[in-house]
Parts: C-alpha cells; structure tokens; sequence
C-alpha cells in the first residue's frame, strides 16, 4: 500500500487529499471516504479515516479521502454539509484517474457525510453503493423522540431512579413535565413527516432535490432514487444513529425504500458515535470487507 497526497481542483479553489493505492492488483471497486461527524479534516474522528482507508487499500481496495473547501489544509469557505455537491464529484474525478481501472466508486461516510451522501449519489452514475454510518436526519422532533426512548423510558426502569425517588433525591414531577414536553414534541414530528413524506411521494421531483424539502424527506427521496446496495451501521450509544432508527421504525416509506435495493444494516449496540475503540473500529471494518466482497463481481 501506497500513499500519494493531491490537490483537488474544485470551483476555483483547492481540496487536499491523499490516495491510498494498494501494490498490486487493485480492485476494480474504489471508495471515496466522505468526512463526517460534524466539522473535522480528513483524517476524520479518532484517526478512523485513515486506519480504515489503510487496511481498505492493503486488502486490494482504491481509497481517496479529502478535506472539502475550507475544511483541514483545503483553500475556500465551508458552507455546512449540504453544499458539497460540486466536492464529491471533483473528487470522484479524481479517484477515477488516480485509478484508472476503476469500473465502480463506494461512497463512505458517517453522521453528517452520510446525508450528503444520499442527497448526491443517485445524481452520479459512477457511484454504485453506499456504506454509511450513523445517518444525520435530525430534527428538533426527532431529537425528542430519540432522547424521550432512549433516556426517559430505560430510565423507569432503572433500580438506581426509584431509589432516588423514595430517599426524596429526584424530583419526578420535574422528570415527568420534562418526558411530556419531548412527547409533544415527537408527536407533532410523527405528524409533520407523514404529510411531508406523502407530498414528497406525489410530487414529481427534478433531477435535484428541492432545497426546501426537510432533511429526513430529501434523505428519502435520494435513498430511493438510488439503484445500488447500502451497507448501514448504526450505533447503540448514539442519539443520532437512535433517532435514524425510530425514524425507520417508524416510516413505512423509509421500509419501503429499503427494501426495494439490497441493502445490509449492522446494529452494534456498544458502539459509540464514531467507533472510538479499536475492536469497534475493527468490527465495522470487517463487516464491511464482507459486504464489499459479497457484491457482484465485476
């Protein structure tokens, strides 16, 4: 494995990247690794990027990771996740002609990233499968639903909680105004998306998304708008991947949608955020090479 640092042009300004060749024979599949997990440089969190894109390439596989404009040692301004279009597609650019014997790219990208991912594959033919974890869809309604399940709920049945009820050390009046506001909260989420998801299935779409339309529906229409396999992670001690799942859970579109494509979910009950340990960062890069070696041959 050999590694090989660029710069990207991209809109009149410069990505810094590094691309990760592996001796011999490559792949004819290369991964694109997308930064995620809120403002970080390529290296991504806990160095995971880089130790991933390393074991990826020494197993065959062509990997480029990148910072976006304004991000890490890249020139220009960064405008959040959602203004990465132009990014991705220089960089697929590149990859392509860093691996010249590429039939295929695999997007690779965590929490935020993974929005952006869905919102942009199935706009670029050359992309053909997607591996993301913990997927962004949050909304103020959906943090409420995340947090009233994951906390609130675990939390009545606790030892520890009533004890602290019956030594007069918790305020469960408090606790239960705070569990009803949430409540609110996701109910009128759980209504907002249902219309929003009907309108946005009746409604004939152009080749980009509406910008107006909310993050969980833009994510869907892009997601089924996509034709090639997804491998999802989601993390059990993480609130973002938790409200990604009670959104699934609760959706009959996003089943739907799911199921229409070979898509592969792993649920890792102990993973953090962003896999921070070595066995968790090991295990998702397993079952990845497994996902990647199950895939067509081509």
């Amino acid at each position: 494995m050999t590694e090989k640092a660029l710069c990207i042009p991209c809109a009149g300004e410069q990505l810094v990247g590094v691309f990760h060749s592996p001796e011999g024979e490559a792949s004819r599949r290369a991964i694109l690794m997308v930064v995620g997990g809120g403002p970080q440089y390529r290296g991504g969190g806990h160095r995971q990027l880089l130790l991933w894109a390393r074991q990826l390439a020494r197993q065959g596989y062509p990997v480029l990771r990148f910072d976006y404009r304004g991000m890490g040692d890249s020139t220009g301004a960064f405008g959040g996740f959602t203004t990465i279009d132009e990014d991705l597609r220089a960089a697929i650019d590149r990859l392509l002609v860093e691996a010249p014997g590429t039939g295929e790219v695999i997007l690779w990208g965590e929490c935020d990233a993974s929005a952006a991912i869905l919102s942009y594959a199935f706009r670029d033919a050359r992309v053909k499968g997607l591996a993301l974890q913990n997927v962004w869809v949050q909304t103020e309604a959906g943090q409420a639903d995340a947090i009233l399940r994951s906390y609130y709920w675990q939390r009545l049945v606790q030892p520890s909680f009533w004890r602290k009820v019956l030594r007069f050390e918790y305020n469960p009046l408090q606790t239960a105004r705070e569990a009803l506001s949430y409540a609110r909260k996701a109910a009128a989420g759980r209504r907002e998306r249902a219309l929003a998801e009907r309108a946005a299935a009746e409604s004939p779409l152009h080749e980009a998304l509406p910008a107006d339309l909310p993050l969980p529906e833009r994510l869907l229409e892009g997601l089924r708008r996509f034709n090639g396999p997804v491998l999802l992670f989601l993390s059990g001690r993480d609130i973002i991947a938790q409200e990604f799942a009670l959104l699934v859970k609760g959706s009959a579109a996003w089943q739907a949608a799911l199921a229409a494509k070979p898509a592969t979910r792993h649920d890792l009950p102990l993973a953090d955020h962003t896999f921070s340990t070595a066995q968790q960062r090991n295990e998702v890069l397993q079952l990845s090479l497994d996902w990647l070696a199950g895939l067509p041959k081509l």
